[in-house]
């Protein structure tokens, strides 16, 4: 069965759409980060501040390969885990990748005052413009993308599963 992978910047819905999708799908739902900080024992704010980023991405990309070894999930990624090419191919083998987009103004109304996003911008919306400029390549060069400004959790999931569904009927051949 054909993973769906759900991707994009923090704030955009990942986690809250990736848990309604796979109910909806009657997939398993994994949470990378979540993944991540129960492994760790330590949630990623402090992984980046006492192992840094690179050690943190690194325990990504063995993930991402783990995961793409199974079927029948609904990951939520990272917001730069599609940034490491090496993470696309594999995760893009394994399923459909959907990328979640939001406006700067949303990703900063959604993500409030959450300390716990180690990259979140506290320098406000030209920061978060700055971040999702220097990210916009690769998140435009993935296959299939959902805007989510404006739209409700139930809305942006029923676009999702729309395209799950049809890129998943598109790969099955024809009797």
């Amino acid at each position: 069965m054909t993973n769906l992978v759900l991707t994009g910047f923090m704030a955009t819905g990942k986690t809250s759409v990736g848990q309604r999708a796979a109910q909806r799908l009657g997939l398993r739902f994994v949470d990378m980060d979540a993944v991540i900080e129960e492994r760790a024992g330590k949630p990623i704010a402090r992984i980046f501040a006492e192992d840094g980023e690179t050690v943190f991405r690194d325990v990504e990309s063995a993930l991402a390969r783990e995961l793409a070894a199974q079927s029948g999930l609904v990951v939520a990624t990272g917001g730069g885990c599609m940034l490491r090419p090496q993470n696309c191919a594999a995760l893009g083998k394994s399923g459909v990748v959907v990328c979640l987009w939001a406006e700067p103004e949303e990703v900063l109304r959604r993500a409030g005052a959450d300390t716990t996003r180690p990259l979140l911008p506290k320098e406000g919306v030209e920061r978060t413009r700055s971040l999702l400029e220097q990210r916009r390549r690769a998140y435009q060069a993935l296959p299939h993308h959902v805007e989510t400004t404006g739209l409700t959790v139930d809305e942006v999931v029923e676009r999702v599963v729309e395209l799950y569904e049809a890129e998943v009927a598109r790969r099955v051949p024809s009797s």
